[in-house]
């Protein structure tokens, strides 16, 4: 297949609110993703960082304890995702509506969103102090108790690489420039250091917060570094160790899940879905490293990620069950081997049309698409799912019990 080609339209309808802008930055970082990593060499200029707390590499993992799950009495999660707007807004309704009408039992909510807004109201101190908390969501609280009314498993999503908002406000957490701006990338969003000890602590102090409001699992997103990181690595000022990027980003999971641990919620991430078919050592993401320090694992495994040769499919928008079938095979494949350590496979899932392919490379996505993707990951023993659409418009009518 035309791999060039294939990076580009896997690229297109991938999580973000920003759609159009989105796509674009996630297009470079797959293209990138796809070559060797280059390991950045010590700036002069910058210090080098202390490790995170209980930060450990893959050596120490003979260490670690069988895997359990927090949740054993956890529903088979069958989600949407949710916007702070839409949480704190008229629309809120209608999903609660879908949710008590059908199968559906979980909502995916924005607590810390795609520019690094916190989204709601926090007495925090130090989270008021790095971030720059706004009322999208009026009263969280209410939100919460509305929720566990209608009988919603609750899922925090945190956005935490890409964060612009922490990025401007502490540029020495960030990437900067020879010229001392911080960096953007083409969308003019900035990302923070992952090798940086206060953006792991930050992050998961957001996630402690959701989990004292009520929330039953912390989905991290963005837990990567930025698009083509791997061209301008010896080039940008910041603080690192010598621990590789994929060894950076799978400690920070690690740090995370440990700092979790005792609150009894779920750690689960979102990943590229073609890791599990090809490397994508250049933004730090080891599908296997990342999965085995998890409770979920959540592939965005949108078949208009795809394009043509992909699990031998010409056309794969167009074949939502082949594709779907395909990239959960691949999965299985690369996660089977972790036994214990194997966590719920949990995919984002499409649920709108992805007209930017152009004609003959996209059709119309409603209840038989829908459907179609279900059934290849029950035909795989895949039990739980989310649905993606960046409007939080879903379509009526589906079986998802199929």
């Amino acid at each position: 297949m035309n791999i060039t080609w294939a990076l580009l339209m896997m690229a297109l309808g991938s999580v973000g609110v920003q759609q159009n802008q989105h796509d674009a930055e996630v297009a470079i970082a797959l293209k990138s993703a796809m070559n060797p990593p280059i390991i950045a060499a010590q700036n002069n200029n910058s210090n080098v960082a202390t490790p995170a707390p209980n930060a450990t590499t893959e050596s120490n993992d003979s260490q670690s304890v069988l895997h359990a799950d927090p949740q054993p009495d956890a529903p088979k999660v069958k989600g949407i995702y949710v916007t702070a707007y839409s949480a704190g807004g008229e629309r809120m309704e209608k999903l609660l509506s879908l949710l008590d009408q059908t199968e559906l039992n979980s909502m995916v909510i924005d607590i810390k969103d795609d520019a690094g807004y916190i989204t709601y109201k926090t007495d925090n101190p130090e989270l008021q102090k790095l971030g720059n908390p706004q009322t999208f969501i009026g009263d969280i609280n209410k939100l919460m108790e509305r929720l566990n009314k209608h009988d919603v498993y609750p899922i925090a999503r945190i956005v935490v690489f890409k964060d612009s908002i922490l990025a401007k406000k502490n540029p020495q957490l960030s990437f900067v420039n020879a010229d001392g701006s911080v960096w953007k990338n083409k969308g003019g969003d900035s990302f923070v250091n992952p090798y940086n000890e206060d953006v792991w602590k930050y992050n998961v102090d957001i996630a402690k917060e959701a989990v004292k409001l009520g929330f039953k699992e912390i989905q991290f997103d963005y837990v990567r570094f930025p698009e083509g990181f791997e061209k301008r690595a010896d080039t940008l000022k910041y603080t690192k160790t010598s621990d590789s990027r994929v060894d950076i980003i799978s400690n920070f999971v690690k740090y995370a899940k440990a700092e979790l641990a005792p609150l009894g919620v779920r750690v689960s991430v979102d990943i590229f879905g073609y890791a599990a078919s090809a490397p994508a050592e250049g933004i730090g993401q080891d599908f296997v490293k990342i999965s085995k320090n998890v409770d979920v694992i959540s592939p965005m495994i949108y078949p208009s990620h795809y394009s043509t040769g992909w699990f031998g499919v010409k056309e794969p928008d167009l074949d939502p069950y082949a594709t779907i079938k395909g990239s959960i095979v691949d999965t299985h494949k690369k996660l089977d081997p972790l036994g214990s350590y194997k966590p719920v496979i949990r995919p984002w899932i499409q649920d709108f049309t992805a007209s930017w392919l152009g004609k003959g490379h996209y059709i119309k996505y409603g209840k038989k698409q829908v459907e179609d993707q279900i059934r290849a990951l029950k035909d795989e023993n895949v039990e739980e799912f989310l649905l993606w659409n960046a409007n939080n418009r879903y379509t009526s009518d589906v079986d998802y019990e199929k």
